[in-house]
């Protein structure tokens, strides 16, 4: 094979980060271990438990039920199925227009209605355009806490009210903010209000090896609606989505939530806010108009040329669906790193006349 991995040294807008090596070593331990089948691998078994129990604290819960899933978007079917089973004949979920589009993916491969209320100026669902779209018939209602656009925080308790009163459950996708979101003051979490199931992605700022995504559930009566019979298993039921899971995900998750919950996550917390801090700073100061960063992701509008020459430089960098550049944040993204980037947004702009300013102070970083 003449592939190699893609570096990180320039990739700006992935949510993903190499994980941290004691992730990395417990994935390459448990590579051909399989914990959809817990009866013949036990020890992995025992792990995923701990992963969650750990997650349940990040995430404001103290007797979780749930998994390690393969990532967001597996967790959030299975959410989107969780609510199709507890609601009624022809059920609706409805979701921030903010709302990753995983949703999509489950609402067409399990025949749900979606309906997507728009949200306010700030980017956040907004309240009375979902209670507009609930109706007797809304089995589930979805809270984003940590945009992947944005970074941006619904009103996560408010929204938990509104699906109480139309008897429907309450899902939180917190697949990015997870990890940022308990060092900070913002009501998101199990704790916070009456959350039913919730996505927390240690595969993301949590630094495990992909695949680890987490499934969290207020209750395991939640999950037991998605109980199949398992008969040439060991283990003769599963909740699953898929049968064979990752192994490798599941130990990397629970050796990375053991070494860094919850000191290293703070740490880490307060050097990506900071990062973005200054980044939104220095785009100001260049007259870029910049998102204000709400947790740590960084959008500005750039001049369409400019962006596609950034992209010729070699810099992974994204858009949002409004256009502006997005910067996500994660622990692989250095001062010095985006210094270089601002000195080739510098160079860019300049060459195609933005009237754009270099930032001569740019360089002590």
């Amino acid at each position: 094979m003449d592939e190699s991995p893609q570096s990180f040294d320039r990739v700006l807008s992935s949510m993903c980060t190499p994980p941290h090596p004691v992730a990395r070593e417990a994935a390459e331990r448990f590579l051909a271990t399989n914990p959809g089948d817990p009866a013949s691998f036990p020890s992995v078994a025992r792990l995923e438990e701990r992963a969650v129990d750990t997650l349940g604290e990040v995430a404001g819960l103290d007797d979780p039920a749930g998994y390690v899933a393969s990532g967001g978007t597996e967790a959030n079917l299975q959410a989107v199925r969780i609510a199709r089973e507890h609601g009624r004949n022809d059920a609706n979920v409805v979701i921030p227009e903010s709302a990753h589009f995983s949703f999509r993916k489950a609402a067409d491969l399990l025949g749900v209605e979606l309906r997507v209320a728009p949200t306010d100026a700030d980017g956040r669902a907004n309240l009375d355009a979902v209670a507009e779209l609930v109706d007797a018939d809304t089995a589930g209602v979805v809270a984003v806490a940590g945009t992947t656009e944005y970074g941006r925080v619904d009103p996560v308790p408010a929204l938990a009210d509104l699906a109480a009163d139309a008897g429907a459950l309450l899902h939180v996708d917190a697949a990015w903010g997870g990890f940022e979101l308990p060092f900070t003051d913002h009501a998101w979490n199990f704790a916070d209000a009456a959350v039913d199931t919730m996505t927390v992605d240690p595969h993301k700022l949590g630094r495990a090896a992909i695949p680890a995504g987490g499934l969290l559930a207020r209750e395991e009566s939640l999950l037991e609606s998605l109980t199949v019979d398992t008969p040439y298993l060991e283990s003769r039921t599963q909740v699953t989505l898929p049968g064979t899971r990752s192994g490798a995900g599941v130990a990397s998750a629970a050796a990375v939530l053991d070494e860094l919950w919850p000191d290293g996550y703070r740490d880490q917390r307060r050097r990506i806010r900071d990062t973005a801090g200054w980044l939104a700073d220095e785009l100001d100061r260049r007259g870029y108009d910049v998102v204000d960063p709400e947790l740590s992701i960084v959008a500005f509008d750039v001049d369409t040329r400019v962006f596609e020459a950034l992209r010729d430089e070699g810099w992974r960098v994204a858009r949002t669906g409004d256009g502006e550049l997005r910067i996500v944040c994660g622990p692989h993204v250095t001062r010095d790193v985006l210094g270089e980037f601002l000195d080739d947004l510098d160079r860019r702009a300049a060459d195609v006349g933005t009237g754009h300013r270099a930032n001569p102070g740019a360089g002590s970083r």
